[in-house]
């Protein structure tokens, strides 16, 4: 009798199905961990973000003139490099930022994903002057309802 080499073709269908299984399980998770760091950088972002606007505030004594549509405030120390996309660093762009509300005490920044990127449809994250953030995950363009205070999918 003579000694066989190799695989026989059920064993070789066997693992391609076990590789199948394993990868529809693993896919779907490892997707969801890329977009929430996507999500992150985002978060980060407008963090960057309101950091440079309080340095604006403290240079101006005011808001008004960041976004750069008002009137600014004149002052030779006023900054005026805001980061407009996200993430900062040199990957593929897929969040705008921007100044969505502006008055002398008070700002809201957002992170938009855009239309064409991976993050699309993701909803508007949202940063205030406070410190209140917010996501709108629904698309009804009230990143601060109720159920919609916090940065997390866990929020209640």
């Amino acid at each position: 009798m003579r000694k066989q080499h190799g695989f026989t073709l059920i064993e070789l269908v066997i693992v391609v199905a076990i590789v199948a299984i394993l990868s529809a399980v693993a896919m779907p998770s490892y997707f969801s961990h890329v977009e929430k760091g996507y999500r992150q950088d985002a978060m980060g972002a407008l963090v960057v973000f309101a950091q440079t606007m309080e340095r604006f505030y403290t240079t101006n004594g005011s808001y008004i003139g960041a976004d750069g549509k008002t009137a600014a405030v004149t002052s030779p120390a006023a900054p005026t490099i805001f980061a407009t996309e996200a993430p900062l660093d040199g990957s593929k762009k897929l969040y705008d930022l921007k100044i969505a509300v502006s008055t002398a005490t008070s700002y809201t920044i957002t992170a938009t994903p855009k239309s064409d990127g991976r993050m699309a449809g993701d909803g508007v994250i949202a940063l205030r002057s406070t410190g209140q953030r917010g996501w709108d995950r629904n698309g009804d363009d009230n990143a601060f309802g109720s159920k919609e205070t916090c940065w997390e999918k866990t929020c209640p």
